[in-house]
């Protein structure tokens, strides 16, 4: 998607630090971070929301909370615990339309959010 924010940051178009990446997923710290460890983890195929995948997605999401646990052992914040969210569209809070798992971690995370 030529206007895609996290394309245009998978194809190089937009620098970023990745703090991870494979053939399939990349991982980068969240710009406005709302806990002090806070990472996004987006496939590198477009999907715009939760709403747009199918069944040859499960593959992919898998991924994406592997790439999760992989980057929370590596900073040492798996064993106190972390939050993964994802938003779905306007009234689910997601603000860029290319799917993608917000990693929060490094404080006691309450219910409901915030």
């Amino acid at each position: 998607m030529s206007d895609c924010l996290f394309c245009k940051l998978v194809s190089g178009e937009i620098p970023c630090d990745f703090i991870y990446e494979d053939d399939d997923v990349v991982a980068f710290n969240d710009v406005n971070p709302q806990a002090p460890h806070h990472f996004l983890c987006i496939p590198k195929q477009h999907i715009a929301t939760t709403n747009d995948l199918q069944s040859e997605h499960a593959q992919i999401m898998g991924k994406l909370i592997l790439a999760a646990k992989k980057i929370a052992d590596d900073r040492g914040i798996a064993d106190d615990g972390y939050r993964l969210v994802m938003n779905c569209n306007q009234h689910g809070g997601q603000t860029v339309f290319h799917i993608h798992l917000h990693v929060l971690a490094g404080r006691q995370m309450s219910w409901p959010p915030g």
